[in-house]
């Protein structure tokens, strides 16, 4: 479970260290947008109340602390299922990355009541207008990993 752990402590760290820096010492939150390197990444300041691509975001109290309990509530599902069905090194640290990522969303609506997404990437014509953050990336890829390697296909 060490794996779990630590892949989630990584992940959070890495999380909230890039929000602390865009949004405070960046100032991204009073600048808005900055171009790092157009049009493929850039920081555009979006605060998400809601779940992905802003669904769900009514910007109600009730709705903070719902997001909030749900998060936890998978957190705790995800680190209970790979225990008592423990995948293999892969699916560990892809439970890890899940967990880390979603804590720190969790992190983010405790302090700010919203999750801070700031990356932007566009690419070839095509113009995304979604932002998101390392705690995305981070979610994605575990639950991603989660369904090739989690659970009883002990692989890698």
């Amino acid at each position: 479970m060490k794996l779990v752990f630590w892949a989630g402590f990584w992940a959070f760290l890495v999380d909230q260290a890039t929000k602390y820096f865009v949004v405070h010492v960046l100032a991204l939150r009073e600048v808005g947008q900055i171009e790092v390197l157009p049009p493929l990444l850039n920081f555009h300041m979006a605060w998400n109340k809601g779940i992905n691509f802003g669904l769900f975001a009514d910007g109600s109290d009730i709705a903070r602390w719902i997001l909030i309990a749900i998060a936890l509530l998978i957190s705790g599902f995800v680190y209970y299922w790979v225990t008592k069905d423990r995948p293999g090194k892969l699916g560990l640290i892809a439970a890890g990355l899940l967990i880390g990522g979603a804590l720190g969303n969790v992190v983010d609506r405790l302090l700010y009541g919203a999750v801070a997404d700031f990356l932007n990437m566009s690419c070839c014509g095509v113009v995304n207008p979604y932002a998101f953050n390392v705690a995305d990336i981070s979610i994605f890829a575990g639950a991603l990993g989660l369904a090739f390697w989690g659970g009883s296909q002990k692989q890698a």
